[in-house]
């Protein structure tokens, strides 16, 4: 079972990590985007930081619902929108619950990735971080993630031609690097790994 003290733990280590990674993450988004994927996720960490010191107890779909808005608000780029509707999804698919078990766990991060597909518009073997979270939650699902496997689906992206967003303008130069969103989804799944 995922207790709210859980969601608090898995966001701050993902936020703590996406600091430690922001310079790596622009560095991948320099390479077939506009440079600012990681300093625009670490100023979202941040504010999340911030406003999660501003409350007290929280249930899991208030924790869910708190760091949507806060990237959704405060992240430019597509990443804010993208990450900021999957969190929300994930909250409303999470409704009252006190905890949850492994299945809902699964549904809620389903709820999350059809939110991000949605959004973007954008399916799996487009070099994005889709190509992170459906490859994840079957995995999850399955009761096989891994931090292995996670870093294997970060860096199938690496082979992959970008057809969605701005490295799509570089077609077949985008193909040899890693999708930055995706490597911050791998940031987020090894995470949540921490607190299985």
């Amino acid at each position: 079972m995922m207790t709210p003290l859980a969601f608090t733990q898995w966001f701050e280590v993902w936020s703590k990590d996406i600091q430690t990674y922001k310079e790596y993450m622009s560095d991948l988004d320099n390479a077939i985007g506009d440079g600012d994927h990681g300093f625009n996720m670490a100023k979202g960490a941040t504010f999340y930081k911030e406003a999660r010191q501003a409350k007290q107890e929280l249930s899991i779909s208030e924790e869910c619902k708190l760091l949507g808005m806060t990237l959704l608000s405060k992240v430019g780029g597509a990443s804010g929108p993208l990450y900021g509707s999957a969190f929300l999804a994930m909250a409303k698919a999470i409704q009252d619950a006190p905890e949850i078990d492994h299945d809902q766990l699964v549904s809620a991060l389903q709820a999350g990735v059809d939110s991000i597909m949605l959004r973007g518009k954008a399916t799996r073997h487009e070099k994005t971080m889709i190509d992170v979270w459906l490859p994840a939650i079957e995995a999850l699902k399955r009761h096989e993630l891994n931090e292995a496997l996670v870093d294997q689906f970060v860096n199938d992206t690496a082979p992959l031609k970008a057809t969605k967003g701005r490295a799509s303008y570089l077609g077949d130069r985008s193909i040899g690097h890693i999708d930055p969103g995706s490597f911050s989804s791998g940031l987020l799944f090894k995470a949540l790994l921490q607190v299985l």
